[in-house]
């Protein structure tokens, strides 16, 4: 890459949830973010991320491996893009997909609904 930097991907993931009422303008309830996931190789997210990453959940990587199993100790995307932007990563692709089910087991109206999604955001560095 430009400048001895390494090219390469990492992928940013995260499910989110929300309900929405009748009045769904006035009436959306969204949660906050869980955790935000981090899938590339070990030494790019590495660098990128550094003691904000997690490794909790698979330790000792080797740097050129791939993992898909980090995640981020803190949960603002906004704070993961702006890490990304100065490591010199650009977006390349985004996806999410969502499910919407009845709620009315959660003690809600019966006409309320909750809303999941699963989203991906990927980045590269040339």
């Amino acid at each position: 890459g430009a400048g001895g930097r390494r090219s390469g991907y990492i992928t940013i993931g995260y499910r989110g949830s929300y309900t929405i009422g009748r009045e769904a303008q006035a009436d959306a309830k969204f949660r906050r973010v869980a955790r935000i996931t981090v899938c590339g190789k070990t030494a790019l997210a590495k660098e990128v991320f550094g003691e904000t990453l997690n490794e909790s959940r698979d330790p000792d990587r080797p740097p050129e491996r791939y993992t898909a199993r980090y995640y981020l100790k803190f949960n603002f995307l906004e704070q993961a893009f702006d890490r990304l932007s100065e490591a010199g990563f650009r977006m390349a692709a985004c996806s999410s997909t969502g499910t919407c089910a009845f709620a009315p087991e959660q003690g809600g109206p019966a006409d309320d609904k909750i809303w999941t999604s699963y989203t991906e955001y990927v980045f590269c560095r040339d």
